[in-house]
């Protein structure tokens, strides 16, 4: 895994303020590859919020908190919550391959 123990904190506290204490973080793409380079932090997070509109708040505003205790940089975040419809492929991917925070 490419992510400072810093960085990783700063995820896995965000998460907590943004989706509950019980949401879950999973590091997935190239830079949960100790032997890649580059790229951007590729997120799942898996939350017990069921309303959408929350979960959207949620999104935005940790995003909004990553950066700015990491600083500007590329982060993709998908997130999983009860109810949703529709999974994506990359979905699977991430829970096959990432690294949980």
């Amino acid at each position: 895994m490419r992510l400072s123990s810093t960085e990783q904190q700063a995820i896995r506290t965000a998460a907590a303020e943004c989706f509950g204490p019980d949401a879950t973080v999973r590091l997935f793409g190239s830079r949960a590859r100790p032997d890649g380079r580059g790229g951007d932090i590729d997120l799942l997070i898996e939350t017990h919020q069921s309303d959408p509109d929350l979960v959207s708040h949620a999104h935005t505003r940790f995003l909004a908190l990553l950066y700015g205790r990491l600083g500007e940089q590329k982060i993709d975040v998908l997130v999983d919550y009860p109810g949703r419809r529709f999974h994506p492929p990359v979905y699977a991917v991430a829970r096959q391959e990432g690294v949980m925070l």
